[in-house]
């Protein structure tokens, strides 16, 4: 008896499963939102014409290491190749973060950076802000950093904060003293330090 109940169970679902599904599936159809005839699928709003005659790089990363064994990491908002020179370019709104052996950090922003093809040199300008892990946030117009060793050098005045006041010098640059030797900053050019001594 509990056979024949079994057996009859599974075929009126063998015919009631179906019709489920066919009444869910027709639910969808029916109760879905239509699409006005004029409206247009939603794609990124780009234009296209403008990265045709000016193609560009949306926030890109370049990580390296120098032949000291600093690490580099240059990130941007955007970088622009130059049509007219193959492997040079211009990066809008760079960020240098540079990690040197010994554990400080350098990290620079500025305005734009260009790099030139053959040259392991970025020039950033357009307003530099350079943070040490020494203490020091200086300000300058237009900084180099070689990409190929660890070397950053203002190419004017810097000023700002130093470890207990504030400094101002005709140059700046980041170095080492030697093959073996430590990373320094080197301020020359009529350097003026005032000591605020804490209260």
């Amino acid at each position: 008896m509990a056979e024949h109940l079994r057996s009859r169970i599974v075929a009126m679902l063998k015919v009631a499963m179906p019709l489920a599904a066919l009444a869910i599936l027709s639910t969808l159809f029916l109760l879905s939102r239509g699409r006005e005839p004029g409206t247009t699928l939603p794609f990124a709003d780009v234009d296209i014409e403008a990265l045709l005659r000016e193609p560009r790089l949306t926030a890109p990363t370049h990580v390296g290491v120098t032949a000291d064994g600093a690490s580099l990491r240059l990130t941007a908002d955007a970088a622009r190749p130059d049509t007219a020179a193959p492997g040079s370019g211009t990066v809008v709104r760079p960020r240098l973060l540079v990690d040197t052996p010994d554990g400080r950090r350098s990290e620079l922003t500025a305005g734009e950076a260009r790099i030139s093809a053959g040259e392991e040199l970025l020039l950033l300008s357009g307003g530099v802000h350079l943070d040490n892990s020494l203490g020091y946030g200086l300000d300058t117009e237009a900084l180099t950093a070689a990409l190929d060793r660890t070397r950053l050098e203002s190419l004017g005045p810097v000023a700002g904060v130093a470890p207990g006041g504030t400094i101002s010098a005709g140059r700046m640059e980041l170095r080492r003293t030697d093959a073996a030797g430590p990373y320094v900053l080197v301020f020359t050019g009529g350097v003026k330090l005032l000591y605020q001594p804490p209260t």
